[in-house]
């Protein structure tokens, strides 16, 4: 049988997504399962679709300036192969223009349009001859300028230059289409930071300390990063900086009672842990089993024994749990638009879908906040920059719940949030777009 290219397994990822409304990230790991593409080319794969995704309205931009026919009337998959060629022809300068066009032509034969070959031939030609010349947006319309350049809907740029600014809102989206970096936290149950440096670098790892989260590392050099020892043994979490900070503005303590509303996949939870020094009881909860089996297998890698997961929705109250918790964590089910550069197509989901999340919000909010005993923390967070999800989630409970109030909080590199609240932005703060709130029950 003949191995499976990274350009087919990449084209299959792109059609799992538009037929079946798959994530790319999860449809592209199954797919590189399912070919056992390995090394370079699982590297060219992840490469096409990431940059397909981050790039697509730029594209399609882009091949209707040279296409006789309107792409979106284009029959399946020509549109995507014609997405891969223009990405490849662009963006990836160690292809050759004849490869990326070649390769693609035989991507439409071998998908079954051996008709259209003429057609992708032709458009990804002329994308060739014009690649130093190729047309921009108009900059007349700022909207569709910053949406149509950095692939973001039209929505969600004119809400962000509402609250940035052009200029940052430009770096905002400019940042969503970079490299994803891989971020991992130390586990302190198991070794320090240098000696998992250390043991990263025998493994052909750099690891480089975030720029301003201690405990935190940006990985090189990984490959596959469960298939390290390291990994293995338990040695380090996969988790964001911003994701870490949570823990920051919770500060758990050994000893303590902890409640994590929606927990999965685990990772503030092992966070919290690793503050605890693994001593108390923390609850992990999520709706569905087979979440809550990760969080149990990765409470297992890293030497974690003080998690507890619950099957439990955060919206319907647990009578044991009343008043008994002295913190309680509340990462809400949220747009995601702080972690584009990680999901690339949140920004094509469907916006009504994410205006009806402040209800499901304000719902698991108002339940956890009983689980808070007096003189206990609650703590409100969202991979999310929108204030919607953020502030006016946390005014508006705050302004029916006189026994809350926000609470000050220190970050690691010295600065106090004031007020309780803060949203960090990846072009500001070298972390993804995520928003924290720290608030205090009244002593009774």
């Amino acid at each position: 049988m003949k191995p499976v290219t990274s350009r087919e397994c990449a084209l299959r990822v792109l059609q799992s997504v538009r037929s079946a409304a798959a994530w790319s990230d999860a449809a592209l790991k199954a797919q590189l399962e399912r070919d056992q593409l390995t090394g370079a080319e699982a590297a060219l794969a992840t490469r096409l679709v990431y940059g397909v995704m981050q790039n697509r309205m730029l594209l399609d931009f882009w091949i209707s300036a040279y296409c006789t026919q309107n792409p979106n009337h284009l029959q399946t998959p020509l549109l995507d192969i014609l997405r891969l060629g223009v990405y490849q022809i662009v963006f990836l300068d160690r292809i050759p223009d004849s490869a990326a066009v070649n390769e693609s032509v035989n991507l439409t034969r071998q998908f079954g349009r051996a008709q259209a070959a003429g057609l992708v031939n032709a458009v990804l030609r002329k994308v060739v001859q014009n690649k130093q010349n190729l047309p921009t947006p108009s900059c007349k319309d700022a909207v569709q300028y910053l949406s149509i350049t950095f692939s973001h809907p039209k929505w969600l740029v004119k809400q962000l230059i509402s609250i940035l600014g052009f200029e940052e809102t430009e770096a905002f989206l400019r940042t969503n289409n970079g490299a994803v970096p891989t971020i991992v936290q130390y586990n302190p149950l198991r070794t320090d930071g240098e000696n998992l440096v250390s043991r990263l670098s025998e493994e052909g790892v750099k690891a480089i300390p975030h720029s301003w989260v201690p405990g935190c590392f940006t990985l090189t050099g990984t490959g596959n990063l469960a298939a390290l020892k390291t990994f293995q043994n338990g040695d380090f979490l996969v988790q964001d900086a911003a994701a870490h900070l949570v823990t920051a503005a919770a500060q758990p303590l050994p000893g303590m009672r902890v409640i994590d509303v929606c927990a999965a996949p685990g990772g503030k939870s092992f966070a919290a842990a690793f503050a605890m020094q693994d001593q108390g009881e923390i609850f992990s909860c999520d709706l569905h089993e087979n979440k809550l089996k990760r969080i149990r297998e990765g409470a297992q890698r890293l030497g974690i024994r003080c998690i507890r997961t619950i099957a439990a929705d955060g919206r319907i109250a647990n009578p044991d749990w009343i008043g008994s918790a002295d913190l309680v964590i509340v990462d809400a089910p949220c747009s995601g638009l702080g972690i584009i550069r990680k999901k690339p197509d949140i920004r094509y989901k469907n916006p009504n879908e994410l205006f009806a999340l402040p209800v499901i919000q304000t719902a698991i909010l108002e339940n956890a906040a009983g689980y808070v005993k007096p003189g206990g923390t609650l703590v409100y967070s969202t991979c999310t920059i929108l204030p919607e999800e953020n502030q006016q989630i946390t005014d508006a409970f705050l302004a029916e719940h006189s026994e809350f109030s926000r609470e000050s909080f220190a970050l690691p590199d010295g600065r106090v949030v004031a007020d309780g609240q803060i949203t960090f932005w990846p072009q500001r703060d070298d972390v993804d777009g995520f928003y924290i709130c720290r608030m205090k029950r009244r002593q009774n």
